[in-house]
């Protein structure tokens, strides 16, 4: 079960459980079926948050891939310069191709590292919503629990 139907069901026991004549909507509540359904929250909210930290891991293996690519393309256009330049004739050609291919290396480097960055920021910003709204249902729940209003953000 995950944290969304455990909480489904801790609010499920919360609107089911008997309104106190006179008590301003106080209720009584199981309270071992809410001991249990915490302790569930419990049990699952490190696995939520083992794979935030897996998302985030994730990024770095972009970047590091995203590295060693631009570090093989640099190293290609750098081979290929010194190849073009061993010929005499063609020395200057040679330069300005060479230094057209490291360009346009460092550039697709630039790009593929900045896109890898741009990718794992979407995927952390949006596990952070998730983790936020996870943490907002859990203190509505504790809210209701104990019978004040919860406030919404």
């Amino acid at each position: 079960m995950n944290i969304d139907e455990i909480l489904d069901l801790l609010d499920d026991a919360l609107e089911d459980a008997w309104t106190l004549p006179l008590s301003g909507g106080r209720r009584v509540v199981d309270i071992e079926k809410i001991r249990e359904l915490t302790d569930d929250i419990r049990l699952n909210l490190p696995t939520e948050i083992r794979q935030a930290k897996a998302i985030v891991s994730d990024r770095a293996d972009i970047v590091a891939t995203a590295k060693k690519e631009a570090a093989a393309i640099i190293k290609r256009a750098e081979d290929k310069a010194r190849s073009i330049v061993a010929q005499d004739d063609l020395v200057k050609a040679a330069q300005k191709k060479a230094g057209e291919i490291l360009s346009q290396a460092q550039m697709q480097a630039r790009e593929m590292k900045q896109a890898s960055t741009e990718f794992a920021d979407n995927v952390m910003k949006s596990t952070e919503q998730f983790l936020i709204a996870q943490m907002d249902e859990v203190k509505s729940a504790r809210a209701r629990l104990h019978g004040r209003e919860v406030k919404k953000r």
